[in-house]
Order: C-alpha cells, then sequence, then structure tokens
C-alpha cells in the first residue's frame, strides 16, 4: 500500500540540484525513508534519470556495513560516478558512518553530485542537525500523517477515521495496522523503548522518571495554559517531588528539540508582543500522546484542538495562541478580562485567527465563541471551525463558520 506524501515529495523536487545537502528529519517512524527511497527515488525514474545514476546506500544493512568508515563511504560513491551526468546520492541512517559530516561536506565539492541524507540517532532527531552542515544543509522536516494523507489511505466514513485518527494518531506503520492491541503495543513500546532513550542518550540524563512523569502531565493537559513554575508545583504537591521550574524548563526544551511537542506561544493581538508565560503544548502525534497515558482520556475538545495545530504547522503557518483585552459590564462595575482566541496564524504576510469549537449547539455557545474574534480590529480573516455538519459559510457577523472536514481535507481551506 503506497502512502502519498505530495507535500513533502515537492519539498525534495523544489530542492533538487540546489548545491546544499538535503537533510530529511522527522521524529521516528514518521517516514523518512520511505520518502527518499521509495517516493522520490520513482520521481526520479519517472522523470527519465538513469537508474545507475542513483546511488543508494542503505547504512543499517549489513551488505553496507564496510561503508561506516568515511573513506571507503566516500570512495564507494565517487567509484559509481563514471561521467558527466547528475547523480543523485541517498544515504539512509547516516550517523552510522564515521565523520560523516566530513564525507558529505566533500560530495559537495563534486560538481554532478545532489546529496539527500536520512537519520534517526539522538543528533538526527533534534533541531539542531543542521548546524553540523556549517550553513550547507537544506532541512526537509517530515511530520506524521495530516489527517488528509491518513484519510487518503483509510477511506470510509469521514467521523469514523477521524475517531481513529485523534486515538492511534498519524505514524504511517500504525496507520496499516488494523487492531487496538496492535496499535496500542507499537506505540507504546516506541515511546518508552524509542523516543524516550534517544532524549535520555542525547542528553545524558541519569534519572528519567521525572521525565516520563512530565511527560504524563503534559499528556494530561494537551490544550491547556502551563509553565515550569506551575508544573514544578504539580510535581510537589502530587508526586512530593522538588524538582526544580529550571530543570523541567530544560526537560521541556530536550521534548520540542526532539519533535515530540511543540510550544505556543501566548500572542497579545492588540499590544501586539509576546507574552513570556504560560504557554500551550502540543503533541506532534496524538497516538503517541494517548498511548502515553494509556488511552484513558479522550477528551475530544482537547483532540480536536491539538489536530487543528498540527495542520496549521504542517501548512508552515507560524501558530501562537492569541491573548485581547477587553472591558465588561458588570453591574455598576466594570471588569477588565483577557479573551483567549486559540490560534493567531501567520505565514508571510497572511494572518488568520482561528477558534476551535467542537459544538456550536445554541446560540449562547456560538456568542460565546465569538466573542475574542469579535474585539479583534483588523482585516484578516477569523475562522470558527467545528464538528457541527455545517456547510462552510460567513455568517452576520463576518466569521467563516467552517466545518472540520472542510479544514482537514482541503490545503487551501485558509
Amino acid at each position: 500500500m503506497e502512502i502519498r506524501r505530495d507535500l513533502y515529495l515537492q519539498k525534495l523536487i523544489d530542492r533538487k540540484n540546489n548545491g546544499m545537502i538535503k537533510v530529511v528529519t522527522g521524529v521516528r517512524r514518521a517516514g523518512k525513508s520511505y520518502l527518499l527511497f521509495t517516493l522520490f527515488r520513482k520521481y526520479l525514474l519517472e522523470s527519465g534519470v538513469d537508474e545507475s545514476h542513483i546511488v543508494t546506500v542503505n547504512l543499517d544493512d549489513i551488505n553496507y556495513i564496510e561503508y561506516r568508515k568515511p573513506l571507503e563511504l566516500y570512495r564507494y560513491i565517487k567509484s559509481r560516478i563514471v561521467d558527466g551526468g547528475m547523480y543523485f546520492v541517498m544515504l539512509d541512517e547516516v550517523q552510522l558512518a564515521e565523520d560523516f559530516e566530513t564525507v558529505l561536506n566533500s560530495l559537495l565539492h563534486i560538481e554532478n553530485v545532489d546529496v539527500y541524507v536520512t537519520g534517526s540517532n539522538a543528533k538526527f532527531l533534534s533541531k539542531d542537525i543542521i548546524t553540523e552542515f556549517r550553513g550547507r544543509g537544506d532541512q526537509v522536516h517530515l511530520y506524521p500523517l495530516s489527517f488528509g494523507e491518513f484519510y487518503a489511505v483509510s477511506g470510509g466514513d469521514k467521523t469514523q477515521a477521524f475517531t481513529q485518527y485523534i486515538t492511534y494518531g498519524g505514524l504511517p506503520q500504525v496507520a496499516k495496522m488494523s487492531s487496538h492491541e496492535q496499535k496500542k503495543t507499537y506505540l507504546e513500546n516506541l515511546f518508552e523503548e524509542t523516543y524516550i532513550k534517544d532524549i535520555v542518550y542525547r542528553h545524558n540524563i541519569r534519572k528519567d522518571g521525572e521525565l516520563k512523569e512530565l511527560l504524563n502531565i503534559l499528556s494530561s493537559s494537551i490544550g491547556s495554559m502551563t509553565n515550569p513554575k506551575k508544573l514544578a508545583d504539580t510535581f510537589k504537591s502530587v508526586k512530593q517531588s522538588n524538582i526544580s521550574g529550571i530543570t523541567i524548563e530544560r526537560y521541556l526544551d530536550f521534548l520540542i528539540d526532539s519533535f515530540l511537542i511543540s510550544r505556543a506561544m501566548r500572542f497579545d493581538i492588540k499590544g501586539k508582543k509576546y507574552i513570556e508565560t504560560p504557554q500551550k503544548y502540543y503533541f506532534t502525534d496524538l497516538g503517541l500522546r494517548n498511548a502515553r497515558i494509556n488511552f484513558r482520556q479522550s477528551e475530544i475538545t482537547h483532540l480536536m484542538e491539538n489536530a487543528i495545530y498540527n495542520e496549521l504547522i504542517v501548512r508552515g503557518f507560524s501558530v501562537d495562541v492569541g491573548v485581547i483585552g477587553a472591558v465588561e459590564k458588570n453591574g455598576n462595575n466594570t471588569v477588565k478580562k483577557q479573551l483567549e482566541v486559540d490560534f493567531v496564524c501567520n505565514k508571510y504576510d497572511q494572518r488568520i485567527y482561528i477558534q476551535s469549537a467542537f459544538t456550536l449547539s445554541n446560540a449562547e455557545k456560538l456568542a460565546q465563541e465569538q466573542t475574542s474574534l469579535g474585539k479583534i480590529n483588523d482585516s484578516f480573516k477569523k475562522i470558527i471551525v467545528t464538528f457541527d455538519p455545517v456547510v462552510t459559510h460567513y455568517n452576520d457577523s463576518g466569521f467563516c463558520i467552517m466545518n472540520i472536514f472542510d479544514f482537514l481535507l482541503d490545503p487551501l481551506s485558509v
């Protein structure tokens, strides 16, 4: 079964022959090798590239083990270049090669070589991998399947597919599994035996218990405002642990750095400035989040909000949590309030405001969701995304009411 990853395939195509090392990053099992060695290779062949001009080296394959030595790897690639045509060099698990940075930078000196690599050790599962290439690396970050990609595989009833998606997430291997037990076991083992161990190894964490507990707390409170001090207080009151806010902040940075979670900053819309704390945290893959807490909490409002956030990130938006001040009457008194806008989304000169509302079941609920948007005094598009089976439309207040499937399945919906 072929899973299409057209967005990322196009990114590789756009970077062809740009004189840089294309580094495909992303969490483990997101499909990095499949993107490069199956989809991109197929594209090259269909574009007329001769198979002999595609040099692939799978460094975790025993057949290529000798090429883990830098000189052997370089000599092998050089031996495959026998004419002046363009050669496409693809290296999988490149971190297994000793001194791979020197090998890759050396390949850049060969004019008719275009280099693509993937890796999955702790360093490659980190945002700072690009610094290894001294300004010559071009990162293509691969996310788990979007709902659109997932639905293209699953088909069937959209509501059922969405329930599966927000329960088990978008890792390609999981999408191919049929039973709950299979998916649950796979996700739990992947989290415990791979992701956590990668972080512990990379950052030399001596005791991983507090890191695991932090993951449990974040998993139980996706989309909630928090900060390191508040989390430290939770540890102290619930777990009788004296872990400091500074340590928690470091651990949060480790989790973000490894692509497991994302941080959404608060943005004062009227004041046009960021508010340092608190922030919101979202999981890159909801299946991993649910596995972390044994699939106990399935509050669809928060899961839907996380899915919308992930979709916006995949589409290239910078996403913040909006805050807007308001003054409301309370009898004879006036009360100052800070209202929240779920997402302030920016891309180039485009800005969109989005509220996630599972249901707009009555006029009171609609008014509640519209209140903060109505306080924003600019002309940018304002959208309320709902699970209700509505036809996407603009209401009398000028807000776009959009069904969740119109949003998730149409890349041009925002």
